[in-house]
């Protein structure tokens, strides 16, 4: 929970100072990766709620508490992520289609570094929390804030190939950041479905089998099952 509220924290005010520089530049890169953070710290709200229910512990009808519902947390954040990524890539080819001028330079590389830095500090919180509770949805959206952080630095060489007298280098940063967040989404959607089926490392099984044929007395072990 604490991790939660300090990310939802980091992110939204990294992306609003983002939003300034976006309405005063027109950087359609900025703009992705703005978009990009305001969806990262909305992934905040299943995650703090999926926690707080968790917490609720065992009932009569669920027996084994509510820890699953993290799981289908972990499947929001994956279609919020889907989101972000369809809107940058819209707004950047729309971009590309009707060029701009952009301006502000400067703003706009710093506001990329504010990025990078607090995308990376969240990214710390999380996967760090995640690890520690055994979060597969936390730890996923952690890796996210991560790669989101670089996103950002993209954005900084977009800003530099606009000042060295190529505009175009700005939308088209804005549609590499939004093919970096559909690969993100790939990764996340694999973990955390993966875990919503029960799936478990093979590795697991193999020394589950070995633990139990090393038993006195057992002479095969015909079938090993986990969850």
């Amino acid at each position: 929970m604490w991790a939660v509220k300090w990310s939802f924290v980091g992110l939204f005010v990294t992306a609003a100072l983002q939003v300034i520089v976006v309405a005063l530049s027109g950087s359609v890169a900025l703009l992705s990766d703005t978009i990009h953070n305001f969806g990262d710290a909305m992934t905040a709200v299943p995650l703090w709620i999926a926690f707080a229910l968790a917490r609720l512990g065992a009932s009569r009808r669920f027996t084994l508490g509510y820890g699953r519902v993290k799981d289908l947390a972990g499947v929001v954040v994956v279609l919020i992520i889907l989101f972000s990524a369809m809107v940058a890539g819209y707004q950047a080819i729309e971009r590309l289609i009707n060029p701009q001028p952009i301006e502000l330079l400067g703003a706009v590389a710093a506001a990329a570094l504010v990025g990078f830095v607090g995308n990376e500090v969240v990214a710390i919180f999380r996967i760090r929390v995640g690890r520690q509770i055994g979060s597969a949805a936390l730890i996923a959206d952690g890796y996210h804030a991560r790669t989101d952080g670089w996103t950002s630095l993209a954005v900084l060489v977009g800003s530099i190939g606009v000042w060295l007298g190529y505009p175009l280098a700005d939308p088209v940063v804005g549609l590499i950041i939004a093919v970096a967040i559909l690969v993100i989404v790939w990764q996340s959607d694999k973990t955390v479905f993966i875990r919503l089926l029960d799936g478990v490392d093979p590795e697991v099984i193999e020394e589950i089998r070995h633990a139990a044929q090393d038993v006195p007395g057992v002479e095969e072990v015909a079938e090993v099952r986990a969850r």
